[in-house]
């Protein structure tokens, strides 16, 4: 009896042992999204891209918009920025998230990464018509609306965010430009030493967003 006890207690272990080694590994939980608009723009911009991401898998609740006052300078932004990434990251229970910027929301996430704690906290930073080296267009912006100042080649703002290494720290880079982006002129001022910088079809400023060529860049930069 002791021996026939034995026996089927080995092969109860052997079954358990089986199911546990061909059980697939839980799949690890996707890295929260935080996207940020650009001047002028709003959160509902992002809807296309953020359907588009949730289609393909992509958990909804992971998909998080920044929306902020974008009159303001982009200092400012930033610090919003970082109180709103430690309540994602608070949220998820997760160390870091992936930033997604459509033009100027592009240069505050930068400063936050660069000046405010950020190149811990980001895995990702990727940024849609950018305007990271300023743009000629910002000239004909008033120059009583601070981020206007700030957009315009060789502005103090840009001048300090771009000295020494633009890209800094183990957060990885991405930008995407358009050769018909005229609100980013000239187009190769999205472009950053360091980052992998990525160059679409013709596509018009505000479309980028909504773009099934950006969207599958994106999704294949943050998956």
């Amino acid at each position: 009896m002791k021996r026939l006890i034995a026996v089927l207690s080995g092969l109860v272990l052997a079954v358990v042992l089986s199911f546990a080694q061909a059980a697939p590994a839980a799949a690890a939980p996707q890295t929260p999204v935080i996207f940020i608009h650009g001047f002028a723009g709003k959160g509902e911009q992002w809807s296309t891209m953020r359907g588009s991401l949730v289609s393909s898998g992509y958990p909804q609740d992971r998909l998080h918009v920044f929306s902020y006052d974008w009159a303001r300078s982009n200092k400012t932004i930033a610090g919003q920025l970082a109180s709103y990434v430690d309540g994602v990251r608070a949220q998820h229970g997760v160390d870091k998230v992936h930033l997604v910027s459509h033009s100027m929301g592009g240069l505050s996430s930068r400063w936050y990464i660069k000046n405010l704690g950020g190149a811990q906290k980001v895995d990702r930073w990727i940024s849609i018509g950018g305007p990271n080296n300023g743009t000629n267009v910002a000239g004909l912006c008033p120059s009583l609306i601070t981020p206007c100042k700030e957009m315009r080649h060789g502005s103090s703002f840009l001048n300090e965010l771009n000295s020494g290494n633009p890209t800094p720290g183990p957060t990885v880079y991405t930008t995407f430009r358009s050769p018909c982006d005229v609100v980013i002129s000239p187009t190769s001022s999205t472009s950053l030493s360091g980052a992998n910088n990525i160059r679409t079809g013709c596509l018009e400023h505000i479309s980028m967003m909504w773009s099934s060529e950006v969207i599958s860049g994106v999704r294949g930069t943050i998956t």
